[in-house]
C-alpha cells in the first residue's frame, strides 16, 4: 500500500533527525580518533583501520548510548597488551643475525587472542596493530568465540634454507611460549608462514612446554592435528562471500571473468574456488608484476611455480604459451573484469584503480587480503554502486577454519575435507548476511563496510559491557 505524503514526510524527518544525530556521534568520536593518533604516532596503516571503523559506529551510539557511556571503543582501540622482542638467530654462513618479533594482543573479550603471524621485511609496530584491530571485528563476524591479536616478524623467509627458517622459529618461539595456550592466545600463519613454518614454531613450543597442546596453533599438517580445508579457507571463503554478494542482484560466478591480484595462498586458492564455480580467472601477480591468460589461469602451473619452486609468475607466461603475457610492476587492476579479488596485500587497490575497474564494468569487488583498498577506492566504488565486500568479512574465512580446527583438536577429532567446506560456506553465509541485515537495519542499504564493523563491533561491545571495566 502507498504511504501517504503525511507518512513519507513523517518518516524522512524522523530517519532525517537520525542522521542528523548519527553525525553528531561521529563527530563525538574525533577526540578519540586525535588520541589514537597521538599515542601510536607514524602507524599510518592502525589510523586507517581505526579511521575506518570509526566512521561506520555514529548509527550505533545513537541508538546504543550505553556504548559510549563504558567507553567501549575507546578501550577496544587500545591493545591489552603489546609485546616486542628481540628474535637472534644463526645463518647458514655462521652469522648472528637479529630480527624483531611482534605480538598484539588486541582484545579477548569472546575468546582466546587469535590471529595470524607475519614474517616480511615490511612487518613493524604499525602494521601489526592494524592487522590486529582489524582481527577483532573479523574473529566477531565469525560467531565463533574467538578474540582478536596479531604478529609477526620483520624477518623475510625468501632465499632462505630450511634450516634458517627452523632456527628462525625456534628462537622466536623461546620468547613467545610464554604468552600463548589454547585458552590465552593462538597464533595462525599469515605471510611468509605456511605448514612449514607452523611445524618449525609447534615443535619448539612442544619441546619447551613438554606438553601436546595441539590447540595452541592452526594451520597445522593435516597428519599432526591440521584441518582439512584450512589451507583453502581464505580464499575459498573469499569466493563464497562474493557469490552471496553476486545473489543479492541475481547473479552468480558461472560465466565471469575475473581479476585476482597476488599468486599466494590466499589467491591461488580464490583462483581455484571461483574456477570451480565456473569463472574464467585472468590474472594473478606477484611483487614483480602480473600476468594476464586470456584462455584461464592454468592452476596446475601456477601451483607447481609458486607452491612447490617458490617461483615468479613471470616464469608462468614463458611456461604457459601464447595465451598468457607478463606485465612488469603495477597495473593488475587496469585489466577489464566483471569481479575483482584483491589477495596480496594491504593498500594495493588505489582510487586511480578503482575508477579503471568502474570503467571496465566491474560489478563486485571482495578483499581477499587485510585492507587491500585504499579509502579513496572504496569510496570510488561504493558510489558507482559496486558491491563491496571489505576484508574483516570477505577474508574471514581463514580464521573461521582455524577455530573449526580448535574444535577438532579439543575433541581430538578429525574432519573430512567435504565436511568442513561445508561448515567454511555455513559460515560465510552467516558472515554476509549479517552484514547485508545489519547495514539494513541502520538505514545502509548494501553498504557492507558499515554492516561488517556495526556487526563486528556491537558482538564486541556487548561482550565488554557484560564483564565490566577491565
Amino acid at each position: 500500500m502507498a504511504s501517504s505524503p503525511l507518512s513519507s514526510h513523517s518518516s524522512r524527518s524522523s530517519r532525517s533527525s537520525v542522521d542528523l544525530s548519527s553525525e553528531a556521534q561521529t563527530r563525538a568520536l574525533e577526540p578519540l580518533y586525535t588520541q589514537v593518533l597521538n599515542r601510536n604516532p607514524g602507524e599510518a596503516e592502525f589510523h586507517q583501520a581505526v579511521r575506518e571503523v570509526l566512521d561506520s559506529l555514529g548509527p550505533v551510539f545513537t541508538q546504543r548510548p550505553e556504548f559510549a557511556d563504558a567507553k567501549i571503543i575507546e578501550r577496544i582501540c587500545e591493545p591489552e597488551r603489546q609485546l616486542i622482542f628481540r628474535v637472534p638467530w644463526v645463518d647458514d654462513s655462521g652469522e648472528v643475525q637479529v630480527n624483531r618479533g611482534f605480538r598484539i594482543e588486541f582484545n579477548s573479550a569472546l575468546g582466546p587472542f587469535k590471529g595470524g603471524l607475519r614474517f616480511h621485511p615490511s612487518v613493524n609496530l604499525g602494521i601489526v596493530k592494524f592487522l590486529g584491530f582489524e582481527q577483532i571485528f573479523k574473529n566477531a563476524l565469525t560467531g565463533m568465540p574467538l578474540g582478536g591479536g596479531k604478529g609477526g616478524s620483520d624477518f623475510d623467509p625468501k632465499n632462505r634454507s630450511d634450516a634458517e627458517i627452523m632456527r628462525f622459529c625456534q628462537s622466536l618461539m623461546t620468547e613467545l611460549h610464554r604468552h600463548l595456550g589454547e585458552y590465552t592466545d593462538v597464533p595462525a600463519g599469515d605471510i611468509g608462514v605456511g605448514q612449514r613454518e607452523i611445524g618449525y614454531l609447534f615443535g619448539q613450543y612442544k619441546r619447551i612446554t613438554n606438553r601436546y597442546e595441539s590447540g595452541v596453533l592452526t594451520g597445522k599438517g593435516t597428519g599432526w592435528g591440521g584441518a582439512q580445508a584450512r589451507t583453502e579457507a581464505t580464499g575459498y571463503g573469499c569466493v563464497l562471500f562474493t557469490r552471496q554478494m553476486l545473489q543479492t542482484f541475481g547473479e552468480d560466478f558461472e560465466g565471469q571473468r575475473v581479476a585476482v591480484s597476488g599468486s599466494g595462498n590466499v589467491a591461488v586458492y580464490a583462483i581455484e574456488k571461483a574456477q570451480q564455480l565456473g569463472a574464467t580467472v585472468v590474472t594473478c601477480s606477484d611483487s614483480d608484476g602480473f600476468i594476464v591468460d586470456e584462455k584461464g589461469i592454468d592452476l596446475d602451473l601456477l601451483k607447481q611455480i609458486k607452491n612447490v619452486e617458490r617461483g615468479r609468475v613471470a616464469e608462468y607466461a614463458e611456461r604457459r604459451g601464447t595465451s598468457a603475457r607478463f606485465i612488469a610492476g603495477s597495473g593488475v587492476w587496469q585489466v577489464p573484469c566483471d569481479v575483482a579479488l584483491p589477495c596480496a596485500t594491504q593498500n594495493e587497490l588505489y582510487e586511480t584503480d578503482a575508477l579503471a575497474l568502474v570503467r571496465n564494468g566491474v560489478k563486485a569487488v571482495a578483499e581477499g587480503a587485510n585492507m587491500p583498498t585504499t579509502p579513496e577506492g572504496v569510496r570510488v566504488l561504493q558510489k558507482a554502486g559496486v558491491a563491496f565486500g571489505p576484508g574483516k568479512a570477505a577474508n574471514a574465512g581463514g580464521v573461521a577454519t582455524s577455530a573449526l580446527e580448535m574444535q577438532q583438536n579439543a575433541s581430538r577429532d578429525s574432519w573430512s575435507f567435504e565436511y568442513t567446506e561445508e561448515r567454511l560456506a555455513e559460515i560465510m553465509r552467516h558472515i554476509h548476511d549479517a552484514c547485508h541485515e545489519t547495514a539494513e537495519r541502520y538505514g545502509q542499504p548494501g553498504n557492507y563496510v558499515t554492516g561488517a564493523n556495526i556487526a563486528g563491533f556491537e558482538r564486541v561491545a556487548e561482550a565488554m559491557l557484560a564483564q565490566g571495566v577491565i
